[in-house]
Order: C-alpha cells, then structure tokens, then sequence
C-alpha cells in the first residue's frame, strides 16, 4: 500500500519503521525532520517531506493522490483534523487514521471530519489495563473491530466449570466463538463432541462485554 504518515515524532516514527518492514511504500511528513525521535534517524532518507502536513502543497508533493492510506499522527489534535478533512474531502483518500491525543476531543474524530478510526491512545491504555485487572488468568491476544472484540487465551482450570465437560454441554457466552484447543502441544479442533480437559489452552473470540463471563468458565471456581 502507499501510505502516508503526517507527523514523524515518536509515534509516526515507529510507525513508519513498522510499516517499511512490512514492505509498504510510504512518505512521511514533518515539519522538522530528525528532531522529534531517535527512531527517525534510523529511517531512509528519501521517505521524509519537510513541511506542514496542513498544506495541500506538501500534501500533493508527498503524492496523496496516490495514497491508499493517509495516518495523522502529530501531537495537536486540531492539526490532525485539519490533515484528515483535507485527506478525505479534498483528496479523497479511501483510508484515514488518526490520532487523539486528549480523551475530551475524541468526539471531534468522527466520519464528518474524514476520520474513519481514531485511536485514543490514553482511552485505549486505559481500558486495556482495567479489562486485564479484571480477567484473571485470560490473556489478550488482539483487538478486533476497534476493539469491540477480542481473541483471547485461557487454560482451563481444574476447578472451572469448563473442566471434564463437552463443548455442547457449557453455556457459552452469546457471542463468543472458540477457535482452537491446545493440548500438550497438539491443536485440537473444538467440536461439540470434544471434552475440556484441565490445563487446555482455549483460544476464543468473545465481545469485550463477555470476556468476564468467558473467564468465570474457564477460570478457577470461586
């Protein structure tokens, strides 16, 4: 994909590290290059576009028109919105990310200013370290959809109520579907028919809302 990243601080920085191993083509602009991050010295030289994001000119010459993804990641939130209203409705860029950098304008980062995901990074820190707090055992393997989903780990205690029953016979959280059983090493296919059996690692993707409901079945019997 051809990407754009506006902003090449720490944030974008890493981001464009990430995406070149990926083997995407991208440019990133800035208005100060190799200041803002330790990481963008490691970065190639023909990828940076001095100037200010918020200039249409900069933006053409850092070949936006070309851009399949455009991701506003500097350090003001007005200046993000500013980059993602140009992106979408004066170049029309099918792919627009932002970052929020204060929780209390994340209302602002909405389809209307051309912002298709926001990603709030205190919000989302925030909700991470409470939904781990609270899920015992359960690992996070990924977000999906915004994170209104996730795929999950959890061995099956020996006291849960998971323990020495069929797949068919547990009532599972409603939107919850178990993608795969490990044992000792050996992937299992979780079929109806298949029995849990204590220390199984159970991979699942369940609704944020049910991870808790997941854990209780699972996890140790109170």
């Amino acid at each position: 994909m051809n990407v754009i990243i506006v902003g090449g601080g720490h944030v974008g920085g890493h981001l464009a590290s990430l995406l070149l191993t990926q083997g995407h083509q991208l440019k990133v602009i800035e208005l100060h290059p190799h200041q803002n991050s330790t990481r963008s010295h490691h970065l190639p030289a023909n990828i940076w576009v001095t100037g200010d994001g918020t200039d249409p000119d900069v933006l053409e010459s850092a070949g936006i028109y070309k851009a399949d993804v455009v991701a506003a990641v500097t350090g003001a939130d007005e200046t993000n919105l500013v980059i993602t209203s140009l992106a979408r409705f004066e170049f029309g860029v099918p792919r627009i990310v932002a970052r929020v950098n204060h929780p209390d304008n994340a209302w602002l980062f909405t389809t209307q200013m051309g912002v298709d995901v926001a990603l709030d990074q205190a919000d989302l820190m925030a909700h991470l370290i409470a939904e781990e707090m609270s899920l015992g055992d359960m690992m996070t393997l990924l977000k999906l959809r915004k994170g209104q989903y996730a795929l999950v780990e959890e061995k099956v205690h020996p006291t849960s109520i998971a323990a020495n029953r069929t797949i068919s016979d547990i009532d599972w959280p409603a939107e919850c579907v178990l993608s795969a059983i490990i044992r000792r090493g050996q992937l299992i296919v979780p079929r109806g028919s298949v029995m849990l059996k204590p220390a199984d690692e159970v991979l699942a993707v369940v609704h944020s809302a049910q991870t808790a409901q997941l854990a209780a079945i699972l996890g140790k019997s109170a």
